[in-house]
């Protein structure tokens, strides 16, 4: 079935864990008429957490991409995790979404996955609208969690609708706009919607906020501010065409309110979606480059008729065959055709596509730019590769994701499970770019790496559970890093004669601290045709390559910069391996040569405690080497902002829950790399 373009919207929920995106989600599948009962997640019979862990703990782990349809729009509906373990499902979705609801507790405000999904958003330059969820909750409080958005986050919120009554005496909405108030059936689940003159006691403030939401509106719109001086009353079709072109050239955010477990205002949150955020046709093109000349840049837009170009943004494994979730972003994808994956240069089989209901799917014979669609067939392809036409080949803009932050060791229970052992890990890491695995080659033991305790309890019960798989775990250990200290300039050599064509290579490499977005730089400044350009790339590959497998510890090295400034070649014995060979070469001597540091991940922590603990919660950050950046005071609460190194943060949730009587609660998320200190390296067994 091919969709309206102008009618269709791919967005994303995402917010901070026990936001309530998950309920969130459940409302809408419900009165879109995609299901026909609402799940609990406190039941566990979510459609959107469908996985047996998500159920059991009553969190989202996977991203979840449900179509349905409100009204007259098609959206492409993706339920994102919230937990910080799992950031890189938030990271792919809005890779490829075009708009995103951020979810907000009315009573918790802007907190700290809040604040990383936001500047998620704004790096993908992702348009949104907000909904402050749980007014009905104790606590709640609407204009505190605006204030939080426009300062904590450095956004431009504008309330569209205001609560009547928070906590216990949470009514329903007035709509600012139509300036009306709404009420919410819970007997018909808020299926019944009624409207009503706005409350005397509330029409003050009402009009107040109306005229300031004006104002705001009024300062990024010409004909609003007009007539907003000339005192004329607004026709609200015109303030709702205002408040979207201001969303889409991300001025302005509007903010909505409600309680999704009590069905108040997501059918006008819908609405919303509809009204504010964009369809594909309204955002700028994606940029490519050709795949053999990386210096063409290529343009794709939204347009049925242009060469196909898609982005493979997540894999998920399945009893009948790896289900890869594509955004297409130009041209049409048929079922039985035949691509080209231009990130690997393989061709790749399309054998069937499915819009994805979360576990249930919906087959179609054909989707057009715009859509996101399940794809079965792909062989070679993994996250972040590009799938296009293969007589008009581009690759766009890869994914990048976090270093992994932690490690645990774990051996098979039996000798009949090891190589089942390698297979699953190829999976899984398939699926999760990251998670990550490798064998020591010093102890034997299979290491698993990922993004905090909760990510690898997550893998291990996975293995448990879907695949059969009895592994023993060990002890958590921390990823370190290594970086160097000062700039070096080295030569690296392979030469090497055996009676016939030999090898012959030398590169000269120049190493030097560096503190820029990529882990790892690399840069030729070869002139002169010392060494051809067609060897350059396998210099490249063999620097990333041992600067990976670790430097004088054995731990990856991050933050270096290698710049290729001379070499040397021979007509008959240089090659592609003789390059790789003497930049490996080049490596290696540097790192002998010069002083390397050890780093260690550095979290930052966020712990909201009552004011009885501040004193115990604060000493024992400090004990763990931890640095306090700030306290803030939340009504009853206190917020400890500080940065922590993650070796000390083993088993902190039992200690916390022990200091406190079980009364605070944390968040933490990987912050940066800092060098470890002298005292602490001795102590080690590195």
């Amino acid at each position: 079935m091919k969709r309206d373009l102008e009618q269709l919207r791919n967005i994303g929920i995402i917010a901070h864990i026990d936001a309530g995106k998950t309920t969130l989600t459940e409302r809408v599948l419900f009165y879109t008429g995609t299901t026909h009962r609402m799940g609990d997640v406190d039941k566990g019979n979510t459609v959107s957490d469908y996985l047996e862990e998500e159920q059991e703990r009553g969190i989202t782990i996977t991203a979840a991409c449900i179509t349905c349809q409100w009204k007259e729009s098609i959206i492409n509906l993706i339920d994102t995790p919230g937990h910080v373990d799992f950031t890189a499902e938030v990271e792919r979705s809005l890779r490829v979404l075009d708009g995103a609801v951020v979810v907000f507790s009315a009573r918790e405000g802007v907190e700290a996955q809040s604040e990383t999904v936001w500047r998620q958003a704004n790096k993908y330059q992702v348009p949104r609208i907000c909904f402050i969820n749980k007014m009905d909750r104790m606590g709640a409080d609407f204009d505190n969690v605006v204030g939080q958005i426009e300062n904590r986050l450095e956004g431009n919120p504008v309330p569209v609708q205001i609560p009547i009554g928070s906590d216990s005496e949470f009514e329903g909405i007035v709509d600012l706009i139509e300036m009306k108030a709404l009420y919410f059936s819970e007997e018909s689940l808020g299926e019944t919607i009624t409207e009503k003159e706005i409350p005397t006691s509330l029409l003050g403030v009402a009009e107040q906020r109306r005229d300031m939401m004006l104002q705001k509106l009024a300062d990024h719109n010409d004909t609003v501010m007009e007539q907003y001086l000339d005192g004329q009353e607004m026709d609200a079709s015109m303030i709702y065409e205002a408040f979207r072109k201001a969303t889409l050239a991300h001025k302005l955010t509007p903010v909505f309110c409600g309680s999704a477990l009590k069905y108040v205002g997501v059918q006008h949150l819908l609405d919303g979606v509809a009204q504010y955020l964009p369809s594909p046709q309204e955002l700028p093109p994606v940029e490519g480059t050709h795949p053999k000349k990386q210096e063409e840049v290529l343009i794709r837009s939204a347009d049925p008729s242009e060469p196909f170009a898609g982005l493979v943004f997540k894999v998920q494994s399945d009893q009948h065959g790896d289900l890869f979730f594509v955004r297409v972003y130009s041209g049409q994808l048929k079922e039985g055709s035949r691509v080209l994956n231009s990130t690997r240069n393989q061709k790749e089989n399309i054998s069937l596509l499915w819009h994805v209901h979360a576990d249930d799917r919906r087959r179609v014979k054909e989707v057009e730019a715009g859509d996101i669609v399940g794809v079965v067939g792909l062989r070679a392809s993994s996250t972040g590769d590009t799938i296009c036409d293969p007589r008009n080949p581009v690759v766009l803009e890869p994914m990048k994701f976090p270093e992994t932050v932690i490690s645990i060791s774990i051996e098979p229970e039996t000798s009949a499970d090891r190589k089942k052992l390698g297979d699953t890990l190829q999976l899984l890491q398939r699926e999760d770019p990251t998670f990550s695995w490798h064998v020591d080659p010093e102890t034997g033991q299979t290491l698993i790496s990922g993004m905090g305790e909760l990510h690898l309890e997550i893998i291990k019960n996975r293995m448990l559970r879907e695949f059969r798989l009895n592994v023993r775990v060990h002890k958590p250990r921390v990823s370190y890093r290594e970086t160097i200290r000062k700039k070096i300039k080295v030569e690296g050599r392979c030469v090497k004669q055996t009676g016939g064509s030999g090898l012959f290579a030398k590169v000269v490499l120049e190493m030097e601290p560096f503190d820029g977005e990529e882990l790892l730089d690399f840069e030729s400044r070869i002139k002169g045709g010392s060494i051809p350009t067609r060897y350059i790339p396998s210099v490249q590959k063999s620097v990333i390559e041992e600067a990976r497998s670790g430097g004088s510890k054995g731990y990856p090295l991050i933050h270096v910069k290698f710049t290729l400034l001379d070499g040397d070649w021979h007509e008959v014995d240089s090659s592609d391996l003789a390059f790789e060979l003497a930049a490996a070469d080049a490596v290696r001597k540097g790192l002998s040569q010069v002083g390397v540091s050890l780093l260690e991940p550095v979290m930052r922590l966020e712990v909201m405690v009552p004011d009885d603990y501040i004193g115990s919660v604060s000493a024992d950050i400090t004990a763990r080497r931890g640095e306090i950046s700030q306290t803030e005071i939340q009504g009853s609460l206190h917020l400890i902002e500080a940065r922590v190194p993650l070796s000390e943060m083993f088993g902190y949730s039992t200690r916390i829950r022990g200091i406190t009587q079980g009364r605070a609660s944390y968040t933490m998320e990987p912050l940066t790399y800092a060098t470890v200190p002298e005292s602490v390296v001795a102590a080690l067994s590195v």
